[in-house]
């Protein structure tokens, strides 16, 4: 076998093992939100202190922005507030019932928010309930 085709050999074995460890860190680092966790911080102190340093975590700061109320809200305030700010839904201009649901499709799709299916149907009906430019007061 020429050289080349083993160099080739071991970049691929080693481009694939490279990615599976990857994916498998990423998997394990993504987070799970609940209603209770909202506002905290799920993240142990450093297990070595050193001994003189001053550590000081204060409370994660949760926007109180008031959205509309209804339907969907609680997942809007989960889900959302993980990435962004609610006030990027109330900046926005009345948009219509579809360029909602495209914004959420989006977000899942093109920046990763892994809501589950369930959850971003609710979040959308919400949206398009309260922030649509036929439905927003």
């Amino acid at each position: 076998m020429p050289a080349t085709t083993k160099t080739r050999r071991f970049l691929v074995v080693a481009f694939t093992t490279a990615a599976v460890a990857m994916l498998a860190f990423a998997d394990l680092q993504k987070g799970e939100y609940t209603p209770s966790q909202l506002g905290s911080l799920q993240q142990p102190a450093p297990q070595h202190l050193v001994p003189d340093a001053n550590f000081a975590v204060s409370a994660y700061p949760v926007s109180t922005l008031d959205l509309a109320p209804g339907d969907g809200l609680q997942e809007v305030r989960i889900y959302c507030n993980t990435c962004h700010t609610p006030r990027y839904i109330t900046m926005q201009p009345p948009l219509p019932a579809a360029t909602w649901e495209a914004e959420v499709n989006k977000m899942n799709k093109a920046f990763g928010a892994n809501v589950p299916d369930e959850e971003s149907r609710k979040i959308v009906a919400y949206l398009q309930a309260h922030y649509a430019a036929d439905t927003r007061r």
